[in-house]
């Protein structure tokens, strides 16, 4: 999954509006925050008890002895591999996704170029048979205009390294501590690395996309095995404003997270993500409730291109009502 940021440029009402959606999505990206449990946010970060049964799912004493900022530092060098993934080991999966737009699933495939994806149901129900002969239209009209995808999901590219590029900065943007009794995820198999993080004092944004890290503390859970981030949590601490509060602000109170599945072999990909942020863009108040879950993940045996996973689509066998 390609979390964009923003580009720079001269503000416009328009592209402050792009701006600071895009920037809240890509903190979502860095780690700063995953799907949130149904406990309520504050209640999972308090320090948990362990049980003397529950001693052997813990970290080994030798992991804790290691520096926390040293576990980022190694989770976000596999994080960055997850960003710029190049689509060598492809996936089929399932996306769940909850905006403003309404409540949609879709069937997806990957390939170098980008996503490929069906839509197969619409607010909980299976589309109408006319609703499914306009998707697979829409499907048709990229195998006889392949060009026009691969050159919209290009616009990807520069994104991904602006991505990066804020990913590389979470060791030096937050100071690290081990989490009190290293409260485990349910979601994970396996024990994980517990860290809780806040701003550090001494960070000095370099770039309008990286104020957001200022704001934001909350934890993290790194598994010990592969150095990857299976979880991540945050809240917005105070607000934060992007260009001198000129181009946006984010309020106080908000909440962004997300969770890292690993389906296949050393293939790891986002499968959860929430975002839930109060912001002002120029003179325009924006509430952002965006919720996504990926699932049935389905490695492909090699890699498609655009016109294959599309004649795989359209050859899926979906429900209609």
């Amino acid at each position: 999954m390609t979390v964009p940021v923003p580009s720079g440029g001269v503000p416009t009402a328009f592209s402050c509006t792009a701006s600071l959606k895009r920037i809240c999505t890509a903190a979502a990206a860095v780690a700063a925050l995953t799907l949130l449990p149904q406990t309520g946010f504050a209640q999972d970060l308090r320090p948990a008890s362990v049980t003397p049964s529950q001693q052997e799912g813990l970290p080994s004493a030798e992991a804790l002895s290691r520096s926390p900022k040293s576990w980022v530092e190694g989770a976000v060098a596999h994080e960055i591999k997850i960003i710029d993934d190049d689509g060598s080991m492809p996936l089929r999966f399932r996306v769940h996704k909850v905006d403003a737009k309404g409540d949609v699933v879709r069937l997806e495939i990957e390939t170098r170029q980008g996503g490929v994806a069906r839509l197969v149901e619409r607010n909980g129900q299976p589309l109408t048979a006319a609703e499914d002969e306009a998707e697979q239209a829409r499907l048709r009209d990229i195998l006889a205009h392949p060009d026009e995808f691969v050159r919209h999901h290009k616009r990807d590219a520069g994104t991904r390294q602006d991505t990066i590029a804020l990913v590389r900065q979470m060791p030096a943007a937050m100071l690290y501590s081990y989490a009190p009794g290293q409260p485990q995820t349910a979601s994970f198999a396996g024990r994980q690395v517990v860290l809780d993080f806040k701003p550090d004092p001494a960070f000095h944004p370099p770039s309008m996309a990286s104020e957001i890290l200022t704001g934001l503390e909350g934890r993290m859970w790194i598994d010990p095995r592969s150095s990857r981030m299976v979880r991540v949590e945050a809240r917005v601490l105070h607000p934060v404003s992007f260009g001198w509060g000129i181009v946006g602000k984010i309020y106080p109170g908000g909440t962004i997270g997300l969770e890292q599945a690993n389906p296949a072999g050393e293939r790891w990909i986002y499968s959860r993500l929430d975002m839930r942020l109060n912001m002002r863009v120029v003179v325009k108040g924006l509430a952002m409730n965006d919720r996504m879950s990926a699932s049935d993940f389905q490695p492909l045996p090699a890699p498609v291109d655009v016109k294959q996973a599309v004649n795989l689509l359209l050859a899926m066998k979906v429900p209609t009502r």
